[in-house]
């Protein structure tokens, strides 16, 4: 415990972090209310479904429960891992805000209607029903949110598997559940990857600083 203080006292000491940490949340406040506006577009221009080489292939499986809590339970981990090690916050929070911001960017183009047997979850219980709206649907974010992370944490091999796992376990989850087309999932990976390297070139200060912890 004395650790973790010291670390997050010395860190607000830094100028440039703080700097970076208030940058950071505004940023991911701007990319949530993008993604408000943007899936509310999407749900409300929605059009009629299509086939899908998967979904018109299995029957419907009630698995909202894990299309709920799973994200909370990501987003509880990387809290976690935030607050032990506080010099990654800000490469973390632009990396998600900036995947906000090209996903709202790709629903808006695109008005698929929900496949016609997806699960219908319960708002009472849906404690992401702000961020999950019925018509943005490509590309997952259950998805690729997961396989961000790996990439963010590529070089610590158990994370690295772990939210390899998990990204693929969340597409099999959007799948079986109908809330998601193949589509959806298949491109989350590919679009994700592109995502991360955009990253990588806006954000080289916050990459060192996150980098820094891994060499140590």
């Amino acid at each position: 415990m004395k650790i973790w203080t010291q670390k997050w006292i010395n860190l607000f000491k830094n100028k440039e972090f703080i700097k970076s940490l208030i940058v950071s949340f505004i940023f991911l406040a701007i990319s949530l209310y993008i993604n408000f506006r943007a899936g509310n577009y999407a749900t409300e221009k929605a059009s009629l479904p299509v086939t899908d080489i998967v979904l018109s292939n299995i029957r419907v499986f009630d698995v909202d429960g894990f299309f709920i809590w799973g994200p909370i339970f990501l987003f509880s981990l990387i809290t976690i891992l935030c607050l032990y090690h506080p010099k990654k916050i800000p490469f973390i929070l632009k990396n998600i805000a900036l995947f906000t911001v090209i996903r709202s960017i790709f629903i808006s183009l695109t008005h698929l209607g929900p496949f016609p047997t997806q699960i219908v979850v319960d708002n009472a219980t849906n404690f992401i029903n702000k961020f999950t709206f019925g018509g943005d649907l490509f590309f997952s974010g259950h998805t690729g949110i997961p396989f961000l992370f790996a990439l963010i944490f590529w070089q610590n091999k158990q994370l690295r598997y772990f939210f390899l796992a998990y990204s693929i376990f969340m597409g099999t989850i959007v799948l079986l559940g109908h809330y998601h087309y193949s589509i959806d999932v298949l491109a989350a990976f590919f679009i994700t990857y592109s995502i991360y390297h955009i990253s990588l070139y806006l954000f080289k200060k916050d990459k060192v600083m996150f980098d820094e912890l891994n060499t140590k």
